[in-house]
Parts: structure tokens; sequence; C-alpha cells
């Protein structure tokens, strides 16, 4: 017998070394098993009820509908090059950049104003900034229907104040006449946005340094190189931030211009997204319609993927904006430039102003360094000035919640004959009455309720399944799908309800509850996930791990540990989730005819028929909508600042 001893003969007393064995889990993650199961809800929603149905849209804009013989026939790129030629389109784009320039500019320039004011010494500044935020948490029907009443020229309040100032000689038009529409629906619109502003940029204040003002002032620098060399810098990326998320939000606006004027007169605020709605819904022409939504798909791309830079809070991300990214570079000398022609007036007129008070002080004291007030003055007068600035940029944001209260306590006498126009004389709660007994008011807040606290409940059950899986397992695709939420959070609505009509006109669920509770998580569970991720990462890992080290299983330490520690967040998205899909207009608008399955906004919007407007049933119905989510803001205000302060939030 052979006793040598080979290379591949196992030696006496060892084992024979195991050889690597493929495993699934070297490719998928660590945790792809429970992974997947946890975020497969979010991708079954977004691939069925998102990028399909975009991509569908892409498809149906190259098609058209041929009413002669019924066919769809395929025309390429056609509907596209139709469009800068057809009059229609141009003036609603038109519109589009004049609402979101406009409305841009103002809402930023206020809501900076009032954020610094806010963000200094002023008596009674938490009030003043409760009162800043009501126009936010407004349902967008009442805002519409609100100032629609405000404007009517022969019902409303702002022609008698402005004639009893001297300021116009006789009632104007403000929605019917083409010259003033686009510019009352802008003044809306800013009033609506104001708050998002404030509450951003008062965020991005706090966070910087104060030891740099006072340096810069004992430096002698002035209030306005302050603000110029170290406000505006200091919150360059707030600023760009608020301002791409505004824009997004701005420039595809529909449902409040579309309640207030539909897009007349004569096309003076038909904003693209109307148009589109006119269109593919309205004319059943989907493949044009497409087209003209799709039209500002490039546009919409370029500025999430702005956001995205700016918006992604992995380290990974932040590590590239420390060492700067060519586009943010490039924006970041733009901005510089920007300021430098804008504050050259400014920087002229400030120097002005010290000449002038160098003059005045060497003629009341003597000196030009001896300051005319004492220290305590000088605090008085600046507070004062503060509160004038703020006071009638208040009594903007307050008149319309009066108007609408003392509106829905007149009679219908008091408001056809105009007596007692800014106060009910005697004060009647007929309109209630006829509200709430002489019309489905209560059949539709009941289907708000239904629809809103559903969608809610369904939309953060997926969120945080989800939002854990991508903070907490290791799975092939995280980074991806961390990516698409953020994409489909800033993907408007204008872009997709148009496949969306036709996919559920296949599936059956036109005209239902299905058709609403399908597509509000689309915009619902992104928003949700994004928020919950930054809190899910604030909670220590080992608290879990400790609890799996016992033999809990992971699904077992998501229940019970992380569910109950990220309550907070879990309320604070709770609370965004019900009030947007209670505020929503435009899935509602275009998937439900149906009388008796119409939500709120809806149901308020029917209540027009024609030019008959009956405003205190209306004014009434606005105050009892805008009453549960005014409830729910002021029981879960401090949920609701925590959940700001570790997400993001789009306006």
């Amino acid at each position: 017998m052979d006793k040598r001893i080979t290379l591949d003969m196992p030696v006496a007393g060892t084992t024979t070394a195991a050889r690597p064995r493929f495993k699934l889990k070297n490719i998928l993650g660590r945790d792809w098993r429970i992974a997947y199961l946890f975020v497969l809800p979010m991708v079954l929603l977004m691939a069925g009820l998102i990028f399909w149905p975009f991509i569908s849209a892409i498809l149906m804009s190259m098609t058209t509908f041929n009413f002669n013989t019924g066919d769809t026939v395929q025309v390429g790129l056609r509907n596209y090059q139709r469009l800068y030629t057809n009059s229609d389109y141009l003036l609603s784009l038109s519109n589009t950049i004049n609402f979101t320039f406009w409305s841009l500019s103002i809402k930023f320039v206020t809501g900076m104003t009032i954020a610094m004011i806010l963000h200094s010494k002023l008596p009674w500044r938490n009030l003043m900034s409760a009162i800043m935020l009501l126009p936010w948490i407004v349902p967008e029907i009442v805002t519409a229907l609100a100032w629609k009443s405000i404007y009517d020229p022969l019902f409303g309040g702002l022609n008698p104040i402005l004639q009893g100032a001297g300021i116009i000689n006789k009632p104007l038009g403000w929605l019917s006449d083409s010259n003033l529409a686009l510019g009352s629906v802008i003044a809306v619109n800013v009033w609506k946005g104001i708050p998002f502003f404030t509450l951003l940029l008062l965020a991005g204040l706090k966070a910087i340094d104060t030891e740099l003002y006072e340096s810069a002032e004992v430096d002698g620098a002035n209030a306005v190189q302050r603000f110029r060399y170290i406000t505006l810098p200091g919150m360059r990326y707030v600023i760009l931030v608020v301002l791409l998320l505004s824009f997004i939000s701005t420039f595809n606006q529909f449902g409040l211009i579309f309640l207030m004027t539909g897009g007349g007169p004569s096309g003076a605020t038909r904003l693209y997204s109307i148009l589109a709605y006119e269109k593919a819904i309205g004319s059943l022409q989907y493949g044009p319609g497409s087209a003209i939504a799709l039209s500002v798909a490039p546009l919409m791309a370029f500025l999430i993927y702005l956001l995205s830079k700016y918006m992604r809070h992995d380290e990974r991300a932040a590590g590239v904006q420390k060492k700067g990214l060519g586009i943010g570079k490039f924006f970041g000398r733009l901005f510089s430039a920007v300021l430098d022609v804008f504050f050259w007036p400014f920087d002229m007129l400030n120097r002005g102003i010290e000449q002038v008070g160098r003059a005045l002080r060497k003629r009341m004291t003597g000196s030009t360094e001896k300051p005319v007030f004492k220290p305590q003055g000088r605090e008085r007068m600046g507070i004062g000035i503060r509160i004038l600035i703020l006071l009638p940029i208040m009594a903007f944001v307050l008149f319309p919640f009066y108007w609408v209260l003392i509106t829905s306590f007149k009679t219908t006498t008091q408001i056809s004959q105009r007596q007692s126009i800014f106060w009910p004389d005697p004060p009647t709660l007929n309109q209630y009455q006829e509200l709430l007994f002489g019309s489905p008011f209560l059949h539709w807040l009941g289907n708000s309720i239904l629809i809103a606290a559903l969608s809610t409940i369904i939309s953060v059950a997926i969120a945080a399944l989800a939002a854990y899986a991508l903070t907490r397992l290791k799975f092939l695709g995280a980074g991806l799908l961390t990516t698409a939420i953020l994409i489909t959070y800033l993907l408007p609505g204008t872009l997709i309800f148009i496949p969306l009509y036709q996919t559920l006109s296949d599936l059956g669920l036109i005209n239902s509850y299905g058709a609403l509770l399908t597509t509000y998580p689309t915009f619902l569970v992104p928003f949700a996930t994004w928020v919950l991720i930054g809190y899910f990462r604030s909670i220590p890992v080992e608290l879990e791990e400790a609890a799996m080290i016992d033999g809990a299983s992971r699904l077992y330490a998501f229940i019970r540990i992380t569910l109950p520690l990220a309550a907070p967040a879990l309320l604070s998205v709770a609370l965004f989730a019900f009030t947007n899909a209670w505020n929503e207009f435009l899935f509602a608008f275009v998937f439900i005819t149906s009388e008796s399955l119409r939500t709120l906004p809806i149901g308020l919007q029917s209540m027009v028929v024609g030019d008959i407007l009956p405003w205190g049933e209306l004014m009434a119905a606005s105050l009892l909508t805008a009453i549960p989510v005014a409830v729910l803001y002021m029981y879960a205000q401090r949920f609701l600042v925590g959940g700001l302060t570790v997400g993001a939030v789009k306006g």
C-alpha cells in the first residue's frame, strides 16, 4: 500500500477547509429577505401608479384620437411640434412664467422680511408667528372661495375699502377684467405661500451663529452690510432649496387658479396645467393634453436634480456638497453676482443715510460719534419700526379670515343689498342651518373624513415600513430607491393625472372611493417616507440590536421598539398626510363625478352654478371645512415642528 501523502489528501487530525459557497446575500445584501418585504408596498405603488403612468404619459403624448374613425393614431413628436405654434399654449406658458416669477419674488421678499422681524426681539413674537402660519393650514378650496368673495365687484369687501381710501373711484372686476385677473390670483398665491417661506427662512436664520453678527458690528458693518455678507451667504442653501421647492409647486399650480377663475377671463389666467386639463379631460384629446403636461418635464427634471443634491441627508451627499458640486459652484457664483447687482443701490442709499445721520448728530449733539438716542431708546425705536412694518402684513393675512367669519353670519339680504358690509347686523345662523340641513354638506364631510383617514393610515403604514428598511437594513437597491422616493416626492401631480385617469378607467375605478384611495398615496407616501427616514436615523440602533441579541426578530424590534420611539414623527407625518388628503382637489375633481362620492373641496365647488354664488352658505361651509384642520394643528403643533426639523417640506 502506498503510504505517501499527496497534497489533496487530508492529514490525520485535521479537517478539510470548506470551499467558499455562493450566497445570495453577497449580492442582494445581508437583510435582503425582510428588506424586500418591507419595501414591496412602496415599490408596487411607485412602479404601478407613478412611474408606469409617467411612461404611459410619454407614450400617450405621441398619439392622437381620430374622432371620425374612433382610432388612436401614432403621430410621433407632432403634438410637441404643434405646441410652439399654438397661440393657446404660448399664452398659457407666458401666463405660467409671469405667475411663477412674480409670486416667487414677492413671497421671498415678504417671507424674508417677516422671518427677520420674528427672529429679532419683539413683544408677542410667538403669537405673531402663529398668526403668520394661518394661511398654510387653510384648505385650498377655502382660500379660493374666501378671496373670490373679497374680490367680488358687487358684494366683496375689497372695492369698498379702496373706494373709502380714495384709491379707486368705481368698483373694479378683479377676476373678470383680463388686465387685473392675473395680478389678483398672484396676490392670493402670495397670501397662501408666505407661511412656507417664513417658516423655513426663520429656521435658516436661527442656524446662523450670532457671534458673526456681533463681530461684524464691532468692525463697523452696518445693517445692510451684515445682511448682505452674513445673513444671505449663511442661508444660501436654505434659500436655494426653498426657492426650488416653491418654484415647482407654483409653476404647477392648478386648483387655486381653476377654482377662482377657471383660467379666464379670455385665457388671462389659464396656466399650462389648466390647458392640459381642458385638452385631455374636457375635450378627450389625451395625446395633445399629455404633450402639454409633459412639455415642462425637462425643466422639472433639472429642478428635481438640483434639489436632490441639496436635500439628500446621507453622508455621501453631504461630503459631495462640502467639496463643492460643479452645479453648486455655478449657482454660488451666480448668487453672489446677483447680490452684488441687487445690493448696489441699497449700499449707495445706506451711505447717503449714514452721511445724513452724521450731519444730524453733529447738529444736535455737536459730535458725529455721539449718538442722538440712548441704547434703550434706539432699541424701542427699532421695535416700533419692526411692528409698523409687520402690521400691514398681518392685516393682509388676517382680513380673509375676518371676511369669511362675518359673511357666514349675515343673511342673504344683508349680503345682496350690501347692508353693514363689515359687520353682520344682526348676526344670524341662517346660513349654517341652510348649509347643514338643506345641502349635502354633511355627506361631503363624511366622504372627506373617510377618504382622508383611510389614505393617511395606508400611506403612513407603507412609509414606515419603507423608511425603516432604508435606514436600518442592508440590501441591493437601497440607494436607488431613496433617490426614486425623492423624485416622486417632488414630481408634480399635473404630470401624471392624465394617464392615471386612463389607468383607473381601465381598472373600472373611476367615480369610486377606490380611485382616491389608490391615487392619494402617490403623493402622501413619498413625503411621509422622506420625513421618517430622517427621524429613524436619529433613533439609536443599539436599542434594536440589544433586543435582537435577546432573541427578538427584526419585525418585533421594529414594532415594539422603533415605532413607539418614532411616535412624534409618525404623528407629524399623519397630520400632514391627513391635511393634504383633506385639501386635495385635482385628483378628486378629475376622478369623481358622482355627487354622492364628492369630497368637501369638490362639493363646495359644485355649489357655484354659473354666476350664482350663495356667498353666505359658501363662507359658512368654508369656516366649517377649515375648523377640523385648525384643531388638528393646534393639538399637534409641537409634533409638527419636530417633523419639519427632521425631514423636508413641499410648498
